[in-house]
């Protein structure tokens, strides 16, 4: 098991500071240790004691900026104490106040003194989310090296839905913990696809499935956390794009196979996690189609197989498929790892509600060549992808291990 962070939480005053207990009982559930800061208006939203039973540390206000017992400043050993900190929620004034460095109280003046990974998870209306003044906090945090965590399209206090939301707790810790890993896939080339692509049958309708494109996303957000080059490839979906992602939207099978051809050769991982439609109308009506007794005559063809085709135009890089099943899962992933020349495939049981498609949350088994399979139990999808590109990297390091002993 990796080594338990040191964490140090910062809560300031919006609505959002009420998930704050649930962060810290997931992280110390997952075995770190953490400590809380609060602003003073925090208290207001989420009262201090909680978040001091929950962490067994008293919770730093304004008042602990003096010295401590060795004659140093507190916040100078608490941010020497810290492996990561991690302010949310993050209101629009902490935006600011991190941004131009105001040290008027505990938690930005330790952030000023910390120099470890420190992530934001922005919290507020979609109007102040988008003004000038906060963006450009934001830029200037990203340049600083800050990582964003959110914020995410969701219901807000205000009553409406929009950009602004703060992320998901469970997506709040896997980026904290991502941090251990930040870096170990910089420099590498990373292709993913997500989402499902559509074949139009009239200028209506068309052939789809229920794919939501969120594992793929997933997958995206953390190669890029991780320093990886990403790429990736978006059927039709309504999800943002992963910070340090660059995106490419398809909508047909013909599109994402023409743009994989384009981008996988210059890859050194291909994951398709795309849920490609397996047949298309071999015409498509220039019209919509009227409603009659019987209904249409539909002629099908199949479409691109573009993981088999990945054989031929990515042969020299790690190639991985995604299979969502709803039978023998093994029998299925290992017929298509065999018939598609992939290196792995990931398998999910889609007939399950609680995982897959739409769902948050995800269980997969990972079958790879030669190699015994690696079942990663129902988690948050987020958490799924950090676990699956630890073993892209085991990967990974192993081949290059192989060529350096063969090359001396």
């Amino acid at each position: 098991m990796p080594e338990p962070l040191n964490v140090l939480l910062g809560v300031s005053g919006g609505i959002a500071a009420f998930k704050a207990p649930e962060i810290v009982r997931t992280l110390r559930g997952r075995g770190h240790r953490v400590r809380c800061a609060m602003t003073r208006s925090a208290g207001a939203c989420v009262t201090p004691l909680t978040l001091e039973v929950l962490t067994e540390h008293p919770v730093y206000r304004e008042e602990y900026l003096e010295a401590n017992d060795s004659g140093e400043e507190l916040h100078i050993s608490v941010a020497r104490w810290a492996d990561v900190m991690c302010v949310a929620p993050a209101t629009c004034n902490t935006l600011a106040r991190l941004a131009l460095g105001l040290a008027d109280d505990f938690m930005v003046t330790t952030s000023l003194a910390f120099t470890g990974s420190l992530l934001v998870a922005p919290a507020m209306t979609t109007e102040m989310w988008e003004k000038a003044p906060v963006q450009g906090h934001v830029a200037a945090l990203e340049e600083r090296g800050v990582v964003l965590v959110g914020p995410v399209v969701g219901p807000l206090a205000t009553g409406e839905t929009g950009m602004g939301r703060m992320a998901e707790p469970q997506d709040i810790v896997a980026a904290i913990e991502a941090t251990r890993r930040k870096g170990d896939l910089a420099g590498r080339a990373v292709l993913i696809t997500a989402g499902p692509t559509q074949e139009a049958l009239d200028p209506v309708r068309f052939l789809s499935n229920r794919s939501s494109g969120k594992m793929g996303f997933s997958l995206a957000a953390e190669a890029a956390s991780r320093g990886a080059k990403t790429h990736l490839i978006s059927g039709p979906v309504s999800l943002p794009t992963p910070l340090g992602v660059v995106r490419v939207d398809v909508t047909t099978a013909a599109e994402m196979a023409a743009r994989v051809e384009e981008l996988a050769p210059e890859s050194e991982v291909v994951i398709m996690s795309a849920a490609v439609a397996d047949f298309r109308p071999v015409t498509t009506r220039s019209s919509k189609i009227k409603k009659g007794a019987g209904g249409p005559d539909l002629k099908l063809e199949g479409t691109e197989d573009i993981l088999a085709r990945l054989q031929t135009i990515a042969p020299n890089a790690l190639r991985i498929g995604f299979a969502a099943e709803t039978g023998e899962l093994e029998e299925e992933a290992r017929r298509k790892m065999k018939e598609k020349g992939a290196h792995w495939i990931v398998a999910n049981d889609v007939s399950r509600s609680d995982i897959g498609f739409g769902s948050e949350h995800n269980e997969v088994t990972v079958f790879r060549r030669n190699k015994p399979a690696v079942t990663l139990g129902r988690q948050a999808k987020r958490r799924i992808a950090g676990r699956l590109l630890d073993l892209v990297k085991q990967e990974l390091d192993g081949v290059e291990a192989e060529v350096a002993v063969t090359s001396g």
